[in-house]
């Protein structure tokens, strides 16, 4: 399959049909794994790289989840290609800055990427909706067990999977969960809850993992230490403090209501209005009113059909998806153009909010899925 097919349509991790999607959504699991007697990628030479994808990647081909799905070597794809995948966490900035040897390949439904030759010469991802961890790591646990049965991975007996970084070496794993947590950032709380969970040996970070910025109230929480535990362990921790902020996200939106409710009225009307409205919205503010508009369905002042329309049009006005899209080279203006255009079209059929509901109320009618 092309990229074409596979870019025109939504991830199937964007549907809101997973557990505790109005904070959490999406879980992700991804494993590292390297070919022994094989130089890791950033000290291989090309015609090692090479070899290396050429061992690697038939193997992957042959498997079931990868049937019907997406396949190709990172040289072969534009920059604007590569920054959409990025976009939607398929591959990495390090991935997509790749060129030669390296390769990505990604399961129809998106629910499955690999890369070859990033920083490992195997990084497998599974990425779901909602909360859901234990399944997210089912799901690349079987594409590790069949891989491994074809190809020898480093492993040592002491210290598990050998990785490139050593903060990896061991299950080789990092599980994470996409959290929205607007109400901790307005009741200004969001920085102590990092703080306390970073202490505990978790990680957080913005919307595209380190280094990046927390855009439109989204986290990425996942682990740390690979090594002396068992990937169940990790999964386990990891939920338990998933699930703690979750209660401490509800908590806030509830204080927020009781508290400032017509300071979040108001915010929640003025980014209704904006989004419907402007002509011109930069990537930054579409993320962050599109934020709001998502905590507006979870408090119920817009209808719940209508999460799907905000879910997607948090990555489809990206600015690699617009240029994309528009199959032109757009200048940052142009792309701030299109992206009210789009906005406003998937939001024409959107209500109003509606400020008589109370908190928890979804039984309004479901806002007509835009096209």
């Amino acid at each position: 399959m092309k990229i074409g097919p596979i870019l025109a349509k939504r991830g199937d991790w964007l549907s809101p049909e997973g557990g505790d999607h109005p904070v959490v959504i999406s879980s992700r699991v991804r494993l590292a794994r390297n070919l022994s007697k094989m130089p890791f990628p950033g000290w291989a030479k090309k015609t090692e790289r090479i070899r290396i994808l050429d061992e690697i990647k038939p193997e992957i081909n042959c498997l079931n989840q990868m049937k019907d799905g997406f396949s190709e070597h990172l040289n072969e794809l534009s920059a604007v290609e590569k920054q959409v995948l990025v976009e939607r966490h398929l591959i990495s900035r390090e991935h997509a800055a790749k060129g030669v040897g390296s390769a990505v390949m990604i399961s129809s439904s998106q629910a499955i990427s690999i890369m070859i030759n990033e920083e490992d010469h195997l990084r497998m991802q599974a990425i779901t909706s909602g909360l859901d961890l234990l399944k997210t790591f089912q799901m690349i646990d079987e594409v590790d067990t069949a891989l491994e049965a074809h190809l020898d991975f480093a492993f040592d007996p002491e210290l598990g999977y050998l990785t490139a970084c050593p903060t990896n070496v061991g299950t080789g794993m990092r599980a994470s969960a996409m959290v929205h947590l607007p109400g901790l950032v307005l009741g200004e709380q969001v920085n102590q809850v990092v703080n306390s969970v970073n202490k505990i040996g978790l990680a957080v970070r913005g919307l595209y993992g380190e280094g990046t910025e927390a855009l439109g109230n989204l986290f990425q929480v996942s682990n740390q230490t690979t090594l002396g535990e068992k990937e169940s362990q990790i999964i386990e921790r990891l939920n338990k403090v998933i699930e703690t902020l979750i209660q401490r996200e509800s908590q806030a939106r509830e204080n927020l209501l009781a508290t400032r409710r017509t300071t979040l009225l108001d915010q929640i009307g003025r980014a209704y209005g904006i989004l419907t409205h402007a002509h011109s919205v930069s990537s930054k503010e579409a993320l962050n009113l599109l934020s709001i508009m998502r905590l507006g369905i979870d408090l119920g002042f817009f209808p719940e059909g209508g999460r799907l329309i905000i879910n997607a049009l948090l990555m489809e006005t990206q600015p690699a998806h617009l240029q994309h899209f528009s199959q032109q080279k757009l200048a940052a203006e142009e792309r701030d153009y299109r992206r009210a255009d789009i906005v406003r079209e998937k939001l024409k059929s959107f209500p109003k909010p509606n400020n008589t509901k109370e908190s928890g109320d979804h039984t309004a009618d479901p806002a007509p899925e835009s096209k």
